[in-house]
């Protein structure tokens, strides 16, 4: 049991760093902008501005889907869930999981040829950056990676669990509202 424990504390402890990560790269395209506006402003070019922020915010929206999954911050449609019984409710929640899961591994399995390949034939954006596309789409990759084991986790505590770990703090879902 302690090393279930140590596995729940790891997992729980990646999904949220991924998140710090998407929110570090929420502030660099912030930076990004400003720096561009002050290179506009005095006359200046910063090349490859619009690119990396491109870049900062694939990798933050990859890098928060597992975050966001166990926050509860995914679009889910629970009124069929709360409208039917309790064991039906846990086999539909079964298949879900499992479809979610079984897709991301798929993108994951695809997703890691494309940046094989890319890294393989060194493409290069095409903009003034130049940046070797690897680079960008292995962040994509970490937060494709990070939200299949995050659904293949919810998976599997459902089978033995019986329900997902997924909890909506109501505080924050009364701001969104």
């Amino acid at each position: 049991m302690a090393a279930l424990r140590v596995l729940r504390s790891g997992l729980d402890f990646m999904y949220l760093a991924a998140g710090v990560l998407a929110a570090l790269c929420l502030i660099s395209i912030l930076t990004l902008i400003v720096l561009q506006m002050l290179a506009r402003w005095t006359g200046e070019v910063f090349p490859g501005a619009p690119d990396y922020a491109g870049y900062a915010m694939a990798a933050a929206s990859f890098l928060a889907f597992a975050n966001a999954l166990n926050r509860g911050s995914h679009i889910r449609v629970s009124i069929l869930l709360n409208a039917v019984p309790k064991r039906v409710g846990r086999w539909l929640e079964v298949w879900c999981f499992g479809i979610g899961a079984v897709t991301m591994w798929y993108f994951v399995w695809h997703a890691r040829k494309f940046v094989y390949w890319s890294w393989k034939f060194n493409d290069i954006s095409q903009g003034q950056d130049r940046t070797p596309l690897w680079i960008p789409q292995s962040l994509m990759l970490i937060g494709a990676v990070m939200l299949a084991i995050a659904l293949t986790d919810h998976l599997i505590h459902v089978i033995f669990k019986g329900d997902h770990r997924i909890f909506r703090d109501l505080e924050d879902q009364a701001q969104g509202e």
